[in-house]
């Protein structure tokens, strides 16, 4: 194996070594990078090279007048050399980056998840001309599906076709005339033979041609019926019965091509029981949802709304970091994302998704009186509310259990708790999971 192919494979390494997928949701720093690249961690994997040991003195193996002695020392020691005892180091390791877009996050996500979500076309944006696949009676003459009058010529030929030496034979039995022909063609042998052509060729016969056989079992002896298909293959077909009403004319599919765009408004509580880790918690779970529908939509945008007893719009890059000191409503964010999707995100243009997260500590009364009636107003392929109580359940906390409870296993409200960054996966699939079922 050469240099090169060494080289190949410590990029090989190196890239395996990036970190996984769930883990970097559960542990990594998803601030890195930015909404529209992802950066994972990868350990460094230093690549072969080589190295050459820079000499001032002579020749190979000489050295100058003061060369030491053997057992004699060659000089004090630089600090830090073999001091095993020192004080530990303040840097940081060295660490590389995997990037990937969000659409590749996602192919990634459905494979470690095992999801697969296809999201919706909503607007349409143009309507093109596909395959010339549909039929019709008229059209230009070009269009003409001429394939297809063949075969129904073809058809009608094998339908009408008969054995005509058969049937004239026929009329050459004693006794026998049109009217008994044309009548034992059709009832008994089931000819598709027309009286006017049996007359004809009854008056084409002498005399003496009309009483060759006394019998139809003398003639069904002597003459044997050939089947149409065995014929065609013989003589092949020297005319085919088109028809007008065969005509059939080719024209252009109509496809939609629908854009598939998505709104996503997270909604966070911020008020003051919302400490730190709870924060962490939430910044877990909803940033990868994000990249997510990213990755899956054509067209994706964010609204973050973050709510203590009042609910306010603020900025992607502060919606995580936000602490307050006050109370708990969350009908307030909800009114407010009403207000915005409705004014800017209409139901039938949009794909939309509400992810809302907190404690569960809310208001008295607000999650059944408010909360519950807003999100079944509220159109959207998606509600979710996430939990985010890493020392349990306080006393309080009753907010998703009664979303939970209200709602049970409906098809587009999902209810994921989360008390450390183990859960994390966990919900997400949770959350994805529900809108999957639905499609």
């Amino acid at each position: 194996m050469g240099l090169k192919e060494d080289l190949e494979r410590f990029r090989e390494v190196g890239e395996e070594r990036r970190q996984d997928l769930s883990e970097f949701i559960q542990y990594g720093d998803l601030s890195g990078g930015r909404p529209d690249q992802i950066r994972i961690p990868i350990k460094i994997v230093n690549l072969p090279e080589f190295a050459y040991e820079k000499r001032d003195m002579g020749g190979v193996g000489q050295g100058d007048g003061g060369t030491p002695q053997p057992g004699e020392p060659v000089g004090q020691p630089e600090p830090g050399d073999g001091d095993e005892d020192g004080d530990p180091g303040e840097e940081s390791g060295e660490h590389e980056y995997y990037e990937m877009d969000p659409e590749e996050f996602a192919e990634e996500l459905d494979e470690e998840l095992g999801l697969d979500l296809d999201p919706k076309g909503k607007q349409v944006t143009e309507e093109i001309e596909g395959d010339f696949t549909d039929i019709t009676r008229t059209g230009p003459t070009g269009t003409l599906d001429f394939e297809r009058l063949f075969k129904e010529g073809l058809k009608r030929k094998l339908a009408m076709d008969f054995d005509e030496e058969y049937v004239k034979a026929a009329l050459q039995i004693d006794g026998w005339g049109p009217d008994r022909v044309f009548e034992w063609a059709r009832t008994e042998e089931n000819i598709p033979v027309s009286r006017a052509w049996i007359v004809d060729a009854h008056e084409k016969l002498s005399a003496e041609e009309r009483t060759q056989y006394e019998s139809l079992a003398e003639m069904e002896a002597t003459v044997e019926r050939e089947p149409t298909p065995a014929r065609i293959r013989r003589e092949g077909v020297k005319d085919i019965p088109f028809r007008r009403e065969d005509e059939r004319y080719r024209y252009p599919e109509i496809i939609e091509e629908r854009e598939k765009n998505v709104v996503v408004v997270n909604i966070r509580d911020v008020s003051g029981s919302m400490r730190q880790k709870k924060r962490e918690l939430v910044e877990r779970t909803f940033t990868p949802l994000d990249w997510y529908l990213q990755g899956k939509y054509d067209n994706a945008e964010f609204i973050y709304i973050a709510h203590d007893a009042d609910a306010w719009e603020v900025e992607r890059e502060d919606f995580f970091g936000i602490r307050s000191g006050g109370g708990t409503k969350i009908s307030s964010a909800y009114e407010l994302a009403k207000e915005r999707l409705d004014e800017e995100y209409p139901w039938n243009e949009w794909n939309r998704y509400v992810f809302a997260a907190g404690d569960s500590e809310n208001s008295s009364n607000d999650t059944s009186e408010s909360v519950i009636p807003l999100m079944e107003e509220i159109d959207a392929n998606l509600h979710a509310y996430v939990e985010t109580q890493p020392a349990g359940n306080a006393i309080n906390a009753t907010h998703a259990e009664e979303v939970h409870n209200h709602f049970g296993d409906s098809e587009n409200v999902a209810v994921a708790y989360v008390s450390n960054p183990e859960d994390v996966t966990d919900a997400i699939y949770e959350i994805l999971s529900t809108e999957q079922n639905d499609e």
